[in-house]
């Protein structure tokens, strides 16, 4: 176990009185953690041109690894998998763009403060005409595995939901015609549109709803241990000393009051 980590481990076990703190030690014995990450959500996390993940998510995930003295392996992971990965012990943590709800707080272990939040919109052609959500009634709509606003597109708005593994499968489905408008989270969309000239004939017709956080994951067992309050108090860190919104501005992204109101509380 290197040094440093070592002394700030032990210290933090002295602070909570706890007798062990497995994932850390683990990452400490490894000399590396392993992030699971998105590497098909610009500017979050996507592959640039050499191959190479890159992205927001990334940089906080380089500085947790910073931060503990180790090196940083990247997993690719989406939504219907990454918190099977974290159960399985495939990756010792989750920065990919994780809405924070109770459903999946029964599962993994969701870090506050929250670091992000976004909400639920659509993507589509502006020759469809679409103005509200009811225009989505019996319409086949994209959706990726696994976002939680998909069940409320559903049955609050009877829509189709076609849905696909990951966001190249269900963006070449939008292009392609065989949905009227791809469901994803308002960020993501934001960023298309300002960002990418391949959605130039493209809107986000609707008013975000569902707005929900997004948290960093651990296993939900140590969430209140060592592990978890170590993530924490980074998380903290961030807000206090405005990283957060310094790397969103770095990557163009809109402003969020999130950040402002985070900024405001911790500071």
């Amino acid at each position: 176990m290197k040094k440093s980590l070592k002394i700030a481990l032990a210290a933090l076990l002295a602070s909570t009185g706890l007798a062990s703190a497995d994932t850390l030690e683990k990452i400490a014995g490894a000399g590396k953690i392993v992030v699971g990450v998105k590497n098909d959500y610009r500017p979050w996390g996507y592959l640039d041109a050499s191959g190479k993940i890159v992205g927001l998510e990334i940089d906080l995930a380089q500085d947790i690894a910073t931060r503990l003295g180790v090196d940083l392996e990247l997993v690719p992971v989406v939504a219907s998998n990454r918190m099977e990965f974290l159960q399985q012990g495939r990756i010792d943590l989750i920065i990919a763009t994780l809405g924070d709800n109770p459903q999946r707080r029964e599962v993994v272990g969701m870090i506050e403060p929250n670091y992000y939040a976004g909400g639920a919109n659509i993507l589509a052609p502006k020759a469809n005409g679409l103005k509200e959500w009811t225009d989505l009634e019996g319409k086949d709509v994209c959706g990726i595995q696994g976002s939680y606003y998909l069940r409320e597109i559903t049955q609050k708005y009877k829509a189709n939901i076609v849905a696909f593994a990951g966001v190249p499968e269900a963006s070449a489905a939008l292009t392609n015609g065989s949905c009227v408008g791809l469901a994803y989270d308002n960020t993501w969309i934001e960023s298309q549109l300002a960002s990418e000239a391949v959605w130039a004939d493209y809107e986000m017709p609707f008013v975000t709803e569902q707005m929900q956080p997004w948290a960093i994951a651990v296993p939900l067992e140590e969430l209140s241990g060592p592990y978890g309050q170590k993530i924490s108090e980074i998380v903290t860190d961030w807000h206090k000393t405005r990283f957060l919104i310094e790397g969103n501005e770095r990557y163009g992204i809109a402003p969020a009051p999130f950040f402002e109101e985070q900024y405001e509380k911790f500071k």
